[in-house]
């Protein structure tokens, strides 16, 4: 079922695959893991995740989908591709539960954009200093200023316009 999923993704079946933290949808439909650190952490403002997001701003964990396996719930995952307005699995899209709605993912060609917030760091939450973001993209967009000292794009990190 993995492979029907994508082969970019670790498999179900890898018994070299070493969860290192583990995320679900609020109803826990979708579960998935990831191996390693992200390799950057971001936050989104952009037109598109305020609106999807339903939120000034997207904050998320920039993983590579090698890292990545779902261990419950592919059979429930729905795609939703922005650019043009179709849920279909065409990359990059949106990817969410279709049982509860949650917003899980943001999934790239190589990359799997996931959302802190439904990670299980523990009671009360420990959110390790690698999901810590390193930027604000798209601010030129945002809803509301951000007062840190976070390096502010025009555009995407490192291909864009400092603010």
């Amino acid at each position: 079922m993995q492979k029907e999923f994508g082969d970019a993704f670790a498999s179900v079946e890898d018994t070299t695959f070493t969860a290192k933290y583990r995320a679900g949808c609020h109803c826990q439909a979708v579960q998935y893991e990831v191996s390693a650190d992200p390799v950057d952490a971001k936050i989104c403002h952009c037109v598109v995740c305020q609106t999807l997001h339903g939120a000034p701003m997207q904050w998320a964990a920039i993983f590579h989908k090698r890292h990545v396996r779902i261990t419950r719930g592919i059979a429930q995952l729905r795609f939703y591709n922005s650019a043009r307005q179709q849920y279909e699995r065409i990359l990059p899209c949106k990817v969410s539960c279709a049982v509860c709605g949650t917003l899980i993912a943001d999934e790239g060609r190589k990359m799997w954009l996931a959302f802190p917030s439904l990670f299980d760091f523990g009671r009360p939450p420990q959110v390790p200093a690698s999901f810590t973001p390193t930027c604000h993209i798209f601010y030129g967009m945002r809803v509301m200023d951000m007062h840190d000292d976070l390096p502010k794009w025009s555009g995407h990190k490192n291909k864009s316009v400092l603010l």
